[in-house]
């Protein structure tokens, strides 16, 4: 089974909405760690549009299961990624305008400073990951970059507006799973993943993680965190792939 990464920036993003000090993004990391999370996933952006320095200095001072930071590749962010060090670090890309990640590193343009932003981190002691598109060259230049693992972009498949576009996006992800294994890399998936949309993906062997946030935020309104994250979990071990026994 898969592990769960939960994404706790939609809190932030909550409690940015009034400039106040609630919802708390780290109160709702321990309840999700309460409900089975296997990792508590945030993103530290330049613009600090949700998550803060400080989230992120108590983020690490208190999560017990491994912590990811999603994070771009600019200087300053990799320096406080290198004091922090969380266990791993996530690069994806990163624009102001957009409203959320959208699609993933360009790993094959930029490999040199990808390959000088993952020198820093594992000098620091932090596995990195690059947040990819499920595409042979990207796979194979984070593999030349010295990644740690990738996670490769689900978007293509939650975005999909019918049976057969789905089905092809199913497939892609499943090949470049392949084909980063093969590479030596772990490999996760996340984007645009709900409630009513993962089974399929969930079904693919060789998916280590998969990192969840919006929607997992959205039902908590409704059931609470912890509820929302033992919902997620049972999903990801009923449609999971099962051992053969040999």
């Amino acid at each position: 089974m898969a592990g769960l990464g939960v994404n706790i920036d939609h809190v932030a993003t909550v409690r940015q909405a009034r400039r106040t000090d609630e919802p708390n993004p780290v109160w709702a990391a321990v309840e999700a760690e309460l409900g089975g999370a296997d990792c508590i996933t945030f993103h530290l952006r330049e613009d600090r549009r949700h998550i803060n320095d400080q989230d992120a200095r108590l983020l690490r001072e208190t999560v017990a299961v491994k912590l990811n930071m999603e994070m771009s590749m600019a200087q300053a962010i990799v320096h406080i990624a290198c004091e922090l060090r969380p266990a791993q670090a996530t690069l994806v890309p990163e624009r102001r305008e957009e409203l959320t990640t959208e699609g993933g590193l360009d790993v094959a343009r930029l490999r040199d400073r990808a390959a000088e932003a993952v020198r820093r981190l594992h000098d620091a002691g932090i596995e990195v990951s690059a947040f990819i598109e499920p595409a042979a060259d990207q796979i194979q230049a984070s593999a030349d970059a010295g990644f740690d693992a990738v996670e490769l972009w689900t978007g293509a498949y939650a975005n999909a507006r019918s049976q057969p576009e789905a089905r092809e996006a199913l497939a892609v992800l499943s090949s470049s799973v392949s084909a980063g294994r093969g590479a030596g890399l772990v490999v996760h998936g996340g984007h645009g993943l709900t409630y009513r949309n993962v089974a399929p993906v969930a079904a693919i062997a060789g998916f280590s993680e998969f990192n969840i946030g919006h929607s997992i935020v959205s039902r908590a309104v409704f059931v609470g965190m912890r509820e929302a994250v033992r919902l997620m979990k049972e999903l990801l071990d009923r449609h999971g792939p099962r051992e053969v026994d040999s």
